[in-house]
């Protein structure tokens, strides 16, 4: 029978910053949870970081096998393809067999065993490693390890128009190194959870997945998911097994409270999939592999601007990505392997519009080291004199700064990898839409923002503050940078920057920004609703406790 793939659903730009944050969020928690595999668990007071070592020993941000083996999937992902189908799978398996041969930095007993067995046999790459899967399997009482669901994120994302083609996916991905029903029972239900999580932005997709499982199967799994939500994450340690892995992960997620929305005392409810990981790492035992499996949900559900920008900055891996990597084979995946009308995620420069001002760059009114600048400044022939440049739009793949070179971190954003060429000039790309209603997580990326200038300037860098038109993102978040570093408030600010900004001003006309740097800098500024403000809990609820 001939399978027919369903196409995905158009993407607003809330669901593309939600695909966006799957790859990125499963790498970001991979990265976390490295330092302390198998080692000590922390306690409650202690908090993990991105601080490299583990059994790699890897370097700080850098991501492990867990990762390693989904990009081994998203790059297969990425072009289009229907995962249940042969040719798809024969390309994911020569990729992992490619990871064995010269990337892997740790591999699973299981699976090196599996692919070894499989590098003998003759045949279609596919069918030889499940072949050989179902023989080890057939041949080992405990083969229901976790080293498939920690990869499946990015098989949801394959498949968002249809839950069904989905779990289908889901289950010939997972055979290729585990055939264990319980590892394809619980890469359904995962995969199922980040579907919803893109589509809804919510957590219900965990528990509808039973519906997507075998009947007799469902209450068992049911059961499984309420001890989940009974227990802490510690309590599911030993968690090579793939059920403790799931049910760790998906304590860590439900069993972290959201936090409240407070701008101006520094509570966003975003801030979840950060407490969430942490909570995931203090698990114990496969802790990356544990907090990789949380963050393609946490991901999923807060996005790609819920993710903090020094995580993003910091994380890499092989075959040698970075942020804007992970989210391009992402987004490429969720936009069914097409890049979209102005060539996002792929193109080398995102062109500015038409009408846009010209290329300029003026002084920060309260700081000459920041420049508030606009898209078609980066785009002309000029240099332009500064040490890191923060953009607020999606950009390109390409260098940031004309004839120069590649930036050594990339912050939120669909573009792809570092830019080419100079290392000096650091890029911070972050996820902020200039449309009211389309920024799930407004008030945090704004504040987060502004505190990688102020981070930036603090290491005595000259830093370039740019959106498209340079008129309503970049004087927002330089009132917020203001604010931060003189304490002045957020009205004075932006009548400073409106006088500053001769080129145009229409940061008026986007009311929801507007009040998100009052709320930010302690002005009467009004916290919108969920809707706008990306308050809502497990089921498109209040703030608070995650509803399952």
């Amino acid at each position: 029978m001939v399978r027919t793939r369903v196409p995905n659903p158009p993407l607003d730009a809330r669901r593309v910053d939600r695909a966006a944050g799957v790859l990125l969020g499963a790498a970001v928690g991979d990265a976390l949870g490295v330092p302390y595999e198998f080692a000590a668990v922390l306690g409650a007071d202690q908090r993990p970081g991105m601080i490299g070592g583990g059994l790699g020993p890897y370097e700080p941000g850098e991501y492990s096998d867990d990762t390693q083996m989904q990009v081994c999937i998203a790059e297969v992902a990425a072009t289009g393809a229907d995962l249940r189908a042969p040719e798809a799978l024969d390309a994911v398996a020569a990729n992992f067999h490619r990871w064995l041969d010269g990337g892997a930095s740790d591999v699973g007993a299981q699976t090196r065993a599996v692919l070894r067995a499989a590098g003998q046999a003759s045949g279609a790459a596919g069918a030889a490693l499940r072949a050989a899967a179902r023989d080890h399997a057939d041949r080992h009482v405990h083969s229901a390890g976790n080293g498939s669901l920690m990869r499946t994120g990015i098989v949801a994302l394959a498949h968002l128009g249809d839950a069904a083609a989905l779990a289908e996916a889901a289950v010939a991905v997972s055979a290729l190194t585990h055939p264990d029903p319980d590892c394809a029972d619980a890469c359904v239900l995962w995969c199922s959870g980040i579907r919803t999580a893109v589509l809804e932005g919510t957590f219900d997709g965990v528990r509808a997945g039973l519906d997507l499982l075998p009947a007799g199967r469902r209450a068992l799994w049911a059961e499984r998911l309420d001890e989940a939500e009974a227990h802490p994450p510690r309590h599911f340690a030993p968690n090579g097994w793939v059920v403790t892995a799931l049910q760790a992960a998906w304590s860590a997620v439900t069993r972290t409270p959201v936090p409240e929305l407070a701008p101006a005392r520094g509570g966003f409810p975003a801030q979840h999939l950060r407490l969430a990981l942490e909570a995931a790492v203090r698990a114990g035992d496969d802790t990356d592999t544990v907090a990789a499996i949380a963050g393609a949900l946490l991901g999923a559900r807060w996005g790609c601007s819920g993710i903090p920008l020094a995580w993003q900055r910091a994380v890499h891996g092989w075959p040698g990505l970075t942020g804007p990597d992970l989210v391009r084979l992402a987004v490429r995946t969720a936009q069914g392997g097409q890049d979209d009308s102005l060539g996002r995620p792929s193109a080398a420069r995102v062109p500015a519009p038409a009408g846009a001002p010209r290329g300029f760059a003026v002084p920060h009114p309260r700081d000459p080291g920041v420049l508030l600048g606009n898209l078609p400044l980066l785009q002309g022939t000029g240099p332009v004199d500064v040490d890191a440049v923060v953009s607020l739009c999606r950009m390109g793949t390409g260098p940031v700064l004309p004839a120069a070179g590649s930036d050594t971190a990339a912050g939120a954003g669909a573009g792809a990898g570092a830019d080419a060429g100079s290392s000096t000039v650091e890029h911070v790309r972050v996820w902020l839409v200039d449309s009211d209603g389309s920024n799930a997580n407004l008030h945090y990326v704004v504040d987060q923002a502004a505190r990688e200038v102020l981070r930036l300037r603090r290491e005595g860098k000259r830093v370039l503050l740019h959106c498209v038109a340079g008129q309503s993102r970049t004087p927002a978040v330089a009132a917020v940078y203001a604010h931060l570093a003189t304490g002045i408030d957020g009205e004075t600010a932006l009548s400073e920057l409106r006088e500053a900004l001769v080129h145009g001003w229409q940061l008026a006309a986007h009311r929801e920004l507007h009040d998100a740097v009052r709320a930010l800098t302690g002005g009467d500024g009004e916290v919108r609703s969920s809707k706008s403000s990306g308050a809502s809990g497990g089921r498109g609820g209040t703030a608070g406790k995650p509803r399952p």
